[in-house]
């Protein structure tokens, strides 16, 4: 009989082979443990939906074939973390996992080619997320009145012609315009903060082989564009006004624009099918949802990864095979 390693334990080796940005020159004691550890666990946690340290540790100790081998991997320097050590470095990781996901991102562009068969192109987008319990409407938060304990307080309002109002977060995110959709960047804020104000940040995650930004009416901004053009792309938005919309270039825009329609907005629904987050986020709190959600960004790159390595065709069949983990 021929042993075969449990999915979830090949997923988590493979956070061996993502390349991690260089980290910050900082004064004091240097870590115990590596981020690489703790983004190990990370990946367990998104993948068996244990959205606290406490959870985790609680997993690790049930004795089963599946956790031995996940515990033995999450063992650095012959010493296994303490839960205030899991807890004090999982804080801290969602303000580094933006720079993580892009540097993956890039790697996988390298990798998998997505650009031999179109044009080098990303599309950005933000998509909604409702905040796990009730919603803190304007009457009671213009008070500083919060009228029930399952409110996240730390959430905010927004509105969309797709989505009308809602009350909860922003994932702010930029991928591949081609067949295979690779994310290539990612921010998570409250719903009210605008696009424009975090696109800069996605654009400068971007492989070098982009050469077109592709962005609704809200990427027209000045910042953004003047980014593109020191960095040799062009930044492609529709337009304001009534359609249909005259003057030059209209038909070039036109055609850019039904390619990110038929790229980052698929995406954006298949992401969260795939962690099954269309009705609310499953935790509550900015620094915790930001963990979660950015962490399933990167699960979702692991997974492309994997299949890549195992010769599985790339993109399909995502959820059932987060579910066999």
């Amino acid at each position: 009989m021929v042993y075969r390693e449990p999915l979830l334990v090949m997923l988590v080796k493979l956070v061996d082979l993502i390349p991690f940005p260089e980290p910050p020159k900082k004064r004091g004691r240097p870590k115990v443990y590596s981020d690489r550890l703790i983004v190990k666990a990370l990946v367990i946690m998104i993948i068996r939906r244990l959205y606290s340290a406490y959870s985790l540790l609680a997993f690790l100790e049930q004795d089963t074939p599946l956790t031995q081998p996940l515990r033995d991997l999450l063992i650095e320097n012959g010493q296994f973390p303490t839960r205030r050590t899991w807890e004090r470095r999982l804080k801290a990781l969602p303000d580094t996992l933006p720079g993580l996901i892009g540097c993956f991102g890039r790697y996988l562009v390298q990798n998998l080619c997505p650009y031999t068969q179109s044009g080098r192109a990303a599309a950005l987008d933000s998509t909604a997320l409702r905040a796990k319990g009730g919603v803190w409407h304007k009457k009671h938060r213009d008070k500083g009145e919060v009228p029930h304990s399952t409110i996240d307080t730390e959430a905010h309002w927004s509105k969309s012609g797709h989505h009308g109002w809602w009350y909860g977060w922003k994932l702010h995110l930029a991928c591949t315009v081609s067949s295979l959709w690779i994310p290539l960047a990612a921010e998570f804020t409250p719903a009210n903060v605008y696009d424009a104000t975090i696109a800069p940040q996605l654009a400068y995650e971007l492989p070098e082989d982009v050469r077109y930004v592709l962005g609704d009416r809200h990427y027209d901004d000045d910042e953004l564009r003047d980014y593109c053009r020191l960095t040799g792309r062009f930044l492609v938005t529709t337009q304001p006004g009534q359609y249909p919309h005259q003057g030059d270039g209209v038909e070039v825009r036109r055609i850019f624009h039904l390619l990110r329609h038929h790229a980052i907005e698929p995406f954006n629904g298949l992401f969260k099918n795939v962690f099954e987050w269309g009705g609310q986020v499953p935790v509550k709190g900015l620094r915790r949802t930001r963990l979660i959600v950015l962490g399933a960004v990167l699960v979702y790159q692991l997974v492309l990864l994997y299949q890549f390595q195992h010769h599985k065709p790339l993109g399909k069949a995502i959820k059932p095979l987060l579910r066999a983990a």
